[in-house]
């Protein structure tokens, strides 16, 4: 089995997995009431230990584009594959979620028929990492319509896309100065840069990573360096200064310049590595990997009983969200594993 398959993208699918439990669990400790900031020490050492985290969702959009681009066959067998794995667990943890607030919340079966009637509308936000899915099936969509010019184009081209979707990468910042640039007014929400914003530019650079390789070890070294310090910085220093999360998280979006460096540095970094096949550690990983989705879907319901158990153990953040994110990691990887096993599991677990 691995001897098909990329062992490094595995490592950073692995990683990415982690990351995300990492951010979540950081959740409990600097997010308060209606959105407010909660200040203090924690919120400091959140800043500094899980910024990288930042990378998770630009980490498995890059392998997307790694993997997926250009696509290969005809539109109905790459939407049956693709649909078939994430649409279908997607519906069924959502579903699963809905009963879990029964339990845990108190909520009526009315209640739980609402949320699952609310799926084709959005996520529920008590499951906000289900934005994720949406995202990535807006992608699988646009697939059909670029691959036709990822093929043709040639590397001047692609990077003249990614330049100009790197020049929006900056735009979260030159709002702090104008709030409006390049035709954005309340009447129109698509200005100049529109079409080359989002995650689309992530998806395109993992494609052109695969077909033009990775900067150097040192230029990678130096981007995820420069843009975690970047990154953590402009979060520490906000701390004090501003009153919601949105305007904290400022330098936290997954579009800014910032995190671009670290996803690239990171993803260039593990992605020249080569992995023994033959290790069980290596087995480990890409079994990890193949349940990654799995992981991702269920992982919400595992993260908040560790919260509820370790949160009394010490008053320090730095202390307790690693440990709910390492045990969460390994417990949700043993689920999922033993959920692999049942009939017609790929509906559940992906």
């Amino acid at each position: 089995m691995t001897k098909s398959r990329n062992l490094s993208l595995d490592l950073l699918r692995v990683i990415a997995c982690y990351l995300v439990m990492q951010q979540h669990a950081s959740e409990f400790y600097y997010i308060g009431d209606q959105l407010s900031v909660v200040t203090g020490d924690n919120t400091f050492w959140i800043g500094i230990i899980t910024s990288l985290c930042r990378t998770s969702v630009p980490l498995f959009v890059m392998l997307s584009g790694f993997l997926l681009l250009p696509m290969q066959g005809d539109i109905s067998t790459f939407f049956r594959k693709r649909f078939t794995r994430i649409v279908y667990p997607f519906i069924v943890w959502c579903v699963i979620y809905a009963g879990y607030f029964v339990l845990t919340r108190g909520e009526s079966i009315a209640e739980m028929g609402i949320h699952i009637l609310h799926i084709p509308i959005n996520f529920g936000s008590e499951v906000g990492h289900l934005w994720y899915i949406y995202m990535l099936i807006g992608l699988y969509l646009v697939t059909p319509v670029i691959s036709p010019w990822i093929e043709r184009a040639s590397k001047r081209e692609l990077e003249g896309y990614l330049g100009l979707w790197l020049l929006t990468t900056f735009l979260p910042y030159i709002h702090q100065v104008y709030p409006e640039v390049l035709g954005e007014a309340f009447w129109n929400d698509t200005p100049l840069l529109y079409y080359f914003t989002g995650f689309i530019g992530y998806f395109i650079l993992g494609y052109y990573l695969k077909r033009y390789g990775y900067p150097s070890a040192a230029l990678s070294w130096i981007l995820l360096i420069v843009g975690y310090l970047l990154t953590a910085g402009i979060f520490c220093s906000r701390i004090d200064t501003v009153a919601t999360i949105p305007e904290l998280e400022l330098s936290w979006r997954f579009c800014t310049v910032n995190v671009l460096m670290m996803s690239v540095g990171l993803f260039s970094l593990i992605g020249r590595l080569r992995l023994n096949p033959t290790s069980p550690l290596t087995r480990l990983v890409t079994d990890i990997s193949i349940k990654s989705y799995g992981m991702y879907l269920a992982h919400i319901i595992i993260l908040n009983l560790y919260y509820q158990w370790f949160q009394p153990v010490s008053e320090h953040a730095y202390i307790v969200i690693p440990l709910i994110a390492v045990s969460t990691f390994i417990t949700v990887y043993l689920v999922i594993w033993l959920l692999a096993r049942l009939p017609k599991s790929k509906y559940l677990v992906g």
